[in-house]
């Protein structure tokens, strides 16, 4: 009975190594499910809404055509002066209502539309002839909008509308 009892007393630590493995494999994984549950809802939940923000809500812009008086559109050379190459386009401002310094009675002033021309004419000249294809109209806009809000006043631009668009 004596060796009896010494067998069982030799099992026994080996059984309760097996179950505290066990028991620590199944925190483990138990641990590794809760912190995964957690950073989900942290990102769904938390993240994605702290960065939404409301629309910016403004008034309606006062649309104003740039270019010749006869047919609003403007005619510039691109691509060089070597390049033989004509760009004649139509353009429409949506501009800020409450600009004081370049309206007046809800007309634009002369003064700004002179800044407004120089700056559409520098950037149409300064962009190459790759830089007009379609896919990059929303890059040639914003450079635009850009432009003519550093010549009369940066937030004086709401957008830019290509209206007519041919390049010879």
């Amino acid at each position: 009975m004596a060796e009896e009892e010494v067998k069982v007393d030799e099992k026994n630590p080996e059984g309760k190594k097996k179950k505290s493995f066990v028991l620590i494999l199944l925190m483990i994984i138990i641990g590794l499910a809760l912190a995964g549950g957690i950073s989900y809802f942290v990102t769904t939940k938390i993240v994605s809404t702290s960065h939404v923000s409301a629309p910016v809500k403004r008034a309606p812009g006062i649309f104003v055509k740039i270019g010749d008086t006869k047919d609003s559109s403007i005619v510039v050379n691109v691509g060089g002066v070597k390049s033989g190459r004509f760009l004649k386009i139509g353009i429409v401002l949506e501009m800020n209502p409450a600009d004081e310094i370049n309206f007046k009675d809800k007309k634009i002033t002369e003064e700004a539309q002179s800044k407004i021309l120089d700056a559409v004419m520098t950037t149409l000249r300064s962009q190459t002839l790759e830089q007009f294809e379609a896919v990059n109209q929303p890059k040639l806009k914003d450079q635009l909008k850009k432009a003519i809000n550093a010549a009369i006043g940066d937030g004086a631009v709401y957008d830019v509308y290509i209206t007519s668009f041919v390049l010879q």
